[in-house]
């Protein structure tokens, strides 16, 4: 079913301080998957920090950014378009290519945020951690934290890169999942898939905001909207996220989780590594590619396996 995600600055040569030639790693890693304002303030423009703006959609490429953020492009050039699926991983050598245009060097810290709160950043945390980087945390707060406290932020053209980085992506097994792996979660007793959509959409009482998708969820996964582990754009604390987890998951450790394209569903994989579990996947195509109405693939509406 794959790998435990591994612990913060602890795999050689990837995020682990190894590989920047002349240049020392940051002076320490992320303290975990998630920093705060205070945290990113006192360390920003120092060697071997990278800031990533990871915002998706109407936010994309907004004018403010945090000062020397460089963009995570979640809708272009860090998604696969060779496919019809919207978000999914591209594979590991255009994702390389791409970090190494933003300037990520392999011993570097990467703190990535986005317009909203903790939306699309987390999505891009976990794609890091998926390709071997593990030194990368997502900004509680997000850019809207960050303004209301105070902070520096600037607009326009980013700076030009001093330098490209060294940065090579190292795929590791088991944190992006297919349909195949989730179907054989949800009959695993060790195992629990939950769904980030909203409640209406599990249920099928809400229409798919993409075209030609099937209402409902898998059956036997369990429904925790992404928002219900936030509190006014940040996360909550970690032991309100074990329970949030625990009432659903109960005994199960290896969580699977879902959502619309693969965005959402890695909020909850945040809040699930935040709460101290650690056999995290997430499922890249997620209701997409399970809601087609040609994948045969089982669906069921009402309310799901968290009711009985």
């Amino acid at each position: 079913m794959g790998d435990e995600a591994p612990a913060y600055g602890d795999r050689a040569g990837h995020g682990s301080g190894a590989g920047r030639p002349g240049v020392p790693p940051h002076e320490d890693p992320p303290p975990g998957p998630l920093v705060g304002v205070d945290w990113l303030a006192g360390r920003l423009g120092s060697p071997g920090l990278l800031v990533l703006d990871a915002s998706v959609g109407a936010h994309r490429g907004t004018a403010e950014r945090i000062v020397g953020a460089r963009p995570f492009d979640l809708d272009g050039a860090l998604s696969d378009h060779t496919g019809p699926l919207p978000h999914t991983m591209p594979d590991a050598g255009p994702f390389t290519e791409e970090l190494r245009s933003l300037g990520l060097h392999d011993g570097d810290t990467v703190v990535v945020y986005d317009a909203v709160g903790i939306y699309s950043s987390a999505r891009a945390w976990w794609m890091l951690r998926a390709m071997g980087f593990d030194r990368a945390a997502v900004l509680d707060g997000g850019l809207p934290g960050w303004v209301a406290a105070g902070l520096p932020t600037e607009s326009g053209a980013p700076a030009a890169l001093p330098e490209r980085g060294d940065f090579t992506a190292v795929p590791g097994a088991g944190l992006l999942v297919g349909a195949e792996e989730v179907a054989a979660a949800l009959s695993d007793p060790a195992s629990a898939v939950f769904d980030a959509r909203s409640r209406e959409r599990f249920r099928g009482s809400a229409p798919e905001p993409r075209a030609g998708l099937r209402g409902g969820h898998m059956p036997g996964s369990v429904n925790l909207p992404f928002g219900e582990i936030q509190h006014e754009g940040r996360m909550r604390p970690a032991a309100e996220l074990r329970a949030a987890f625990t009432a659903l998951a109960q005994d199960r450790e290896r969580l699977l989780f879902s959502c619309g394209s693969g965005v959402t569903a890695c909020v909850l994989t945040l809040g699930a590594a935040l709460a101290g579990y650690r056999d995290l996947a997430v499922y890249d195509g997620s209701w997409s590619e399970w809601g087609l109405p040609s994948g045969n693939r089982p669906v069921v509406t009402g309310p799901g396996a968290e009711a009985c």
